[in-house]
């Protein structure tokens, strides 16, 4: 038995394996990077064309676009949030300085069921220092472990977002080059079926794209509608904030949901139980049947497949798996698909 095959494919092994190992920490920004420029290539192919084919100065531009596009939202929703922070400690601070019944107690004490049992128990801490000291001691450590969670959280998005921005300039500059390179290795290993393949992972990553955006813009409009209806200020500030989090499960809520507290404290307990009502059952809902519909038209993939690889590449991947999962269960349709045609030739 000749030993150098075996010698050349362990070797290719581990140099794979050592590839993988550099790029690990950076896999989910170029995989993010890589989704954004096949989302908006069309665009940089127009810009490209404009300014005559230059490769460096259309990437830069559309480099400085994804900048604007997403930095400045962030900074203006950053920013309202500041002030919805410092309003919300303006309401909420009177209440627990009010020892009335319009105080904190008062309102703990209107709560249906255990209204009550609250109330006692904050007039005991109220009445002996020692046991809210007690209290405040054993709630610190989890408090401070969760916000040092959530800065690590956002200082990571912040490193991986200009890591994306800065890793798209070089996808969008050399990105004609890469696409030939990526056709033809995908010519050599699959034939037609692998360009097949290829042109299929790009539609489907679109289409999801398409269907988080329609989504969030759906979720974003149907909010103001609401926030408009029940009268809540600064309404299209808040739409924004839902557009940017709707990407996260539990983001919406916590917008409307706010919303509805504050429309509690000013005493609009209807318009309260409305947006709780309208915000559970309208603006969380839409991403259930809005989100597989439009990625379905997109990709041309049935629904359900959708709706498994969302949810199961979020669990599986994280963030970056929502576009990985209907990947990836596109491919194996399409091969399954393939194979029954193969079968019912021969």
């Amino acid at each position: 038995m000749n030993p150098k095959p075996l010698a050349q494919i362990s070797l290719i092994a581990l140099l794979i394996l050592g590839c993988l190992l550099v790029l690990y920490p950076f896999l989910a920004a170029v995989l993010f990077a890589a989704v954004i420029c096949v989302t908006t290539w069309p665009l940089y192919a127009w810009l490209h064309r404009f300014l005559r084919r230059r490769d460096t100065l259309s990437a830069l531009l559309m480099t400085l676009l994804l900048v604007v596009v997403m930095i400045a939202p962030t900074l203006l929703l950053a920013k309202g949030l500041s002030d919805a922070a410092h309003l919300f400690a303006a309401v909420v601070t009177p209440w627990f300085q009010d020892n009335t019944d319009n105080g904190f107690s008062g309102r703990l004490g209107s709560l249906p069921y255990i209204g009550p049992q609250l109330a006692e128990y904050w007039q005991q801490l109220s009445a002996n220092r020692e046991e809210a000291q007690k209290l405040l001691r054993a709630a610190y450590e989890p408090s401070r472990r969760l916000v040092l969670a959530g800065i690590g959280v956002v200082g990571n998005g912040v490193l991986q977002l200009a890591l994306v921005i800065f890793i798209s300039f070089f996808l969008y500059r050399d990105g004609e080059f890469i696409t030939r390179q990526l056709r033809e290795a995908a010519l050599r290993l699959g034939g037609a079926l692998g360009d097949e393949l290829l042109q299929l992972s790009r539609s489907t990553v679109t289409g999801v794209m398409i269907g988080i955006v329609g989504t969030a813009l759906a979720q974003a409009l149907v909010a103001l509608l609401g926030f408009v209806i029940a009268g809540v200020p600064g309404a299209p500030l808040l739409a924004i904030a839902i557009f940017f989090l709707s990407m996260i499960p539990v983001g919406p809520p916590l917008v409307w949901g706010g919303a509805a507290f504050w429309l509690y404290s000013q005493g609009e307990t209807g318009w309260a139980i409305f947006m709780a009502i309208y915000g559970l059952a309208v603006i969380s809902s839409v991403d259930n049947f809005v989100k597989p519909i439009l990625i379905s038209r997109s990709a041309s993939l049935p629904i359900l497949l959708i709706a498994l690889g969302v949810f199961g590449g979020i669990f599986a991947f994280g963030f970056i798996g929502i576009f990985l999962g209907p990947t990836l269960l596109a491919l194996a349709h399409t091969l399954f698909l393939r194979w029954l045609r193969t079968r019912e030739t021969a």
